[in-house]
């Protein structure tokens, strides 16, 4: 399982128009992608920062989407993003939601 972890900064008091277009643009573009499993998006109250988590069954579909896809996306969302999001990109080692298991090679 792979994941693409995103960091970013909203422009002030857009949380509620990055939630609907996240919600009615992003996500189902998201859904299209090959190997995407799920995206976790988090914000703390009061606060700019947005946390996006997205899951991929592997690193190549991840950056199939990157390459083909990602700036698509953020075209949807330059309307509330104040600066270029930080992209890293993970393994999984473990994970308790959707039976996702760590990659054989890394001992339990």
């Amino acid at each position: 399982m792979f994941v693409r972890k995103i960091s970013f900064q909203l422009k002030p008091n857009t949380l509620a128009l990055f939630t609907s277009t996240f919600e009615k643009e992003v996500l189902p573009v998201l859904y299209k992608q090959q190997g995407f499993k799920d995206v976790i998006t988090f914000s703390t109250p009061g606060s700019s920062n947005v946390l996006a988590i997205s899951l991929w069954d592997m690193q190549k579909n991840a950056e199939t989407y990157n390459s083909k896809t990602y700036n698509d996306v953020l075209k949807m969302l330059t309307n509330v993003l104040e600066s270029a999001p930080k992209l890293e990109n993970t393994e999984v080692l473990h994970s308790t939601i959707h039976e996702i298991r760590a990659p054989r090679s890394v001992a339990a």
